[in-house]
């Protein structure tokens, strides 16, 4: 009990979903303890809580938590609208100016963009934007 209070308390301090796995093998075994089972029932049972918890849950809540993941400002200019300054031609990049910035550009399919036309930002590849015609 006091191994997995330990592990709560450690993990409530990092948020890495890392000791909680641990805690709940400690609480597993706390009560194989109860049962009156021998020691070794008590760190076996620790040990498969732990693992299992760890192996087959962990996973999900990392990706429903996104644990690890960090958002850039470069991710918010996805969806926006930009204006063509430098034509954008077909297999070739051109410039595109985007909340006062003018950044390098690549048409989503292939297409010649205009200068003045209004595009949306699809996604970013290095430092290109890639985009398309805005309709």
């Amino acid at each position: 009990a006091i191994l997995g209070v330990v592990l709560l308390i450690v993990e409530s301090m990092t948020v890495s979903l890392t000791s909680i796995w641990f805690a709940i093998g400690a609480f597993s075994a706390m009560v194989i303890a109860l049962l009156k089972l021998p020691l070794w029932a008590q760190i076996v049972c620790f040990l498969i809580f732990s693992v299992l918890m760890a192996v087959y849950t962990r996973p999900f809540f990392v990706k429903f938590l996104k644990i690890g993941q960090t958002k850039t400002n470069v991710d918010s200019l996805i969806g926006k609208e930009a204006i063509v300054t430098m034509t954008i031609e077909p297999f070739k990049t051109g410039q595109v100016k985007l909340n006062g910035q003018i950044w390098t550009s690549l048409s989503e399919d292939k297409t010649q963009i205009e200068v003045g036309q209004r595009v949306e930002v699809l996604r970013i590849e290095g430092v290109k934007l890639i985009v398309k015609e805005k309709i």
